[in-house]
């Protein structure tokens, strides 16, 4: 195998990833779209980001059992016929027909962008991460984070393409766009072959790690939900999301709400790839338990700061909230794709880890819709986001100390 083969793969997915991450920028949409249908409510948009997230679990679902029927290039190709679609399809709506037009946001941003997405996510981490077996954690990490900054860098080009061309214009360039990169990543990326992970095998077998993350054998996905393990993970990962999506869906507004301009408030993005490199590679040095933690106290952390800020109207406590949201939320894809790897094993990986994506349907139906309902509740004051933010924070740290003793019992 040439040397350096993995980390210039490792590169190419990351950027792949970049473009898909700007599911994550619906915040920036969203604005714009309610000045074109001031018809729509805050909860009637909302439940597009929800669609989205769901689609975007169901879409790697469908990735990770088609695993070994569908090439990965295939996999590529699909993906780009379906963010042409979306982004084509929101480029047709029509302001002068509210009622069609968010059907239509729904049809193709949600459930056709989402699914894309979704598809292409499981099939490029599914198969660079068998480049790693050594590096697990670092590798997700650095995947995800391109995932992550899709939304600030993307979202910042969309916000400028918006005020000077229009949305129609801007989605029918995204449409063009996303499907060359997907179908230039079905020639590029590629899964290593049996003697290059072979060659991998000795750096694999040479790396210390915990007892209680090897897997003592590989799980089928039927195997993996019957265990206590499985369910405490998804309890934590469930509790954290949803605390991150509280303030993920909103996050420009929050921003704008607190005397920061919409831009800022994607510093969540920035940080939220930064996490995934944080919490990934803690995991490759301490362990999962200790990652799921340092994750956690992060999460508690940003909930606390912007509690603190909405008190004393400081936007200085409501930026660092912002920031320690998008280090603990960043953490969650990353530690599931490092931990579903090492917990439950390699074999049976993509399909594995499609499953444990599904804590973001939950986490979408929850986070999101939370969000609206308590914001509309409190007369437009985010308080009682910052509080819930709070709340899931501690939900997640009991789910980390069951975790950590059915890893102790496992093994």
């Amino acid at each position: 195998m040439k040397s350096g083969k993995r980390w210039l793969i490792l590169v190419l997915a990351a950027v792949s990833l970049l473009f898909l991450g700007l599911i994550y920028a619906w915040s920036i949409f969203r604005g714009p779209l309610s000045e074109v249908y001031p018809t729509w409510t805050l909860s009637q948009l909302s439940l597009t980001f929800t669609i989205s997230m769901a689609m975007f679990c169901i879409g790697g679902f469908v990735g990770g059992i088609t695993g070994k029927i569908l090439s990965l290039r295939v996999k590529f190709f699909i993906s780009a016929v379906m963010l042409f679609v979306a982004f084509f399809g929101v480029s047709l709506m029509n302001p002068a027909d509210p009622g069609k037009s968010l059907i239509m946001l729904y049809v193709f941003y949600a459930f056709f962008g989402g699914g894309g997405v979704g598809f292409a996510y499981n099939a490029i981490i599914g198969q660079v991460a068998k480049w790693f077996p050594d590096k697990i954690g670092f590798a997700s990490g650095v995947m995800l984070m391109g995932f992550g900054l899709g939304a600030l860098v993307l979202g910042g080009v969309a916000t400028s393409l918006m005020a000077s061309l229009g949305i129609p214009m801007t989605f029918k360039i995204f449409a063009v766009c996303f499907a060359v990169v997907m179908i230039l990543s079905a020639f590029i990326i590629k899964a290593p072959t049996a003697e290059e992970i072979a060659a991998l095998a000795p750096a694999s077998a040479a790396k210390e790690v915990k007892v209680e993350d090897v897997a003592v054998k590989s799980y089928t996905p039927g195997e993996m939900i019957k265990s206590a393990t499985f369910w405490f993970f998804l309890l934590w990962v469930v509790a954290l999301s949803s605390a991150g999506l509280l303030v993920i869906n909103s996050a420009a507004s929050i921003s704008v709400a607190y005397g920061g301009a919409a831009i800022l408030g994607m510093i969540i993005s920035l940080f939220n790839g930064f996490g995934r490199i944080v919490n990934g590679s803690v995991f490759d040095k301490k362990g999962a338990a200790t990652a799921i933690f340092v994750c956690t106290l992060f999460m508690i952390v940003a909930g606390a700061l912007m509690v603190v800020g909405h008190m004393s109207n400081s936007y200085i406590f409501i930026l660092a909230g912002l920031i320690f949201v998008g280090l603990g939320f960043g953490g969650c894809p990353a530690l599931t794709s490092a931990f579903v790897n090492k917990a439950f094993g390699p074999e049976h990986f993509p399909t594995n880890f499609s499953v444990c994506n599904f804590n973001l349907l939950l986490a979408a139906s929850i986070g999101p819709t939370l969000s609206a309902k308590l914001l509309e509740a409190a007369g437009g004051s985010y308080i009682s986001n910052f509080y819930a933010v709070l709340a899931f924070a501690v939900v997640g740290l009991v789910g980390w100390v069951f975790l950590a003793k059915a890893l102790k019992k496992a093994n």
